[in-house]
């Protein structure tokens, strides 16, 4: 990869970042993200404008996965009546990585981080939406070209 930054991830947009692939194992979590916005700030970039990135592959170093959560929601009928409420369900870690698995086609709908905590809002492929925490000890982002915004 061409451009690489380390603890930089306050100077990038996942905000509708595609998830391409998901790799996780003991330690181990990449994720390669398609629509990732780089900021004026980041290091790499030149241009000091928005710019662009496809591939960008997002590495959190020593990472240990905390907290996955599926988030509830409430249905409603046709004249706004409240239906049904399906509420919050914690997944148990013995399922963490096959419901990580099926983010692949996803969409970030936002990643912030707080001290060394991660935290991801993912719409999923399955219509469900998902908050994923992880602890990790650096974010390292990697790419090969800057493109257009």
């Amino acid at each position: 990869m061409k451009y690489t930054t380390t603890d930089e991830l306050e100077h990038f947009g996942f905000a509708e970042a595609y998830i391409g692939d998901v790799q996780v194992t003991g330690g181990f979590f990449h994720l390669v993200l398609d629509n990732v916005t780089i900021l004026p700030e980041n290091s790499c970039n030149r241009d000091i404008r928005t710019m662009r990135a496809n591939e960008l592959l997002l590495k959190l170093e020593e990472a240990d996965i905390c907290a996955v959560t599926k988030e509830g929601f409430k249905v409603y009928d046709a004249n706004g009546r409240l239906m049904k409420t399906y509420d919050d369900e914690e997944i148990e870690k013995k399922d963490f990585l096959e419901i990580i698995k099926t983010f692949v086609g996803g969409m970030i709908y936002s990643l912030k981080k707080e001290n060394n905590q991660y935290e991801f809002v993912i719409d999923a492929p399955d219509e469900a939406t998902y908050v994923l925490r992880v602890l990790a000890a650096h974010d390292v982002e990697s790419w090969d070209r800057f493109l257009n915004q």
